[in-house]
């Protein structure tokens, strides 16, 4: 019988089932401070005056950077097959996005 080596770094993750589902988000505020990024994902329904935060994401400034990277890369994956993602910049709603530190908004 054959033994399979385990690899020590290998992580296994598991995916319950209520996070399997998703949560949908068609708006995220960026804040950081010197030390971490806080993602929040926000559901802007039309007509709607009241958004509320749907998930938030608390990233170091390392990880934060390779997000960016796996984004970009999938991403440019996305555009190869399906053609390039119409840049949709300034079409969404207008939320003020000062919570206190520095905002970007994706």
């Amino acid at each position: 019988m054959e033994q399979k080596e385990k690899n020590p770094n290998q992580i296994n993750i598991e995916l319950n089932e209520d996070v399997a589902q998703g949560t949908y988000s068609n708006l995220a505020v960026i804040t950081h401070s010197a030390s971490e990024f806080v993602v929040d994902f926000v559901r802007i329904m039309p007509g709607i005056p009241k958004a509320q935060v749907k998930s938030r994401i608390i990233l170091t400034p390392e990880h934060a950077k390779r997000l960016l990277n796996a984004l970009s890369d999938n991403i440019s994956k996305y555009e190869k097959v399906h053609g390039p993602i119409k840049d949709v910049q300034g079409s969404g709603p207008v939320v003020p996005m000062n919570f206190g530190g520095p905002t970007a908004q994706a």
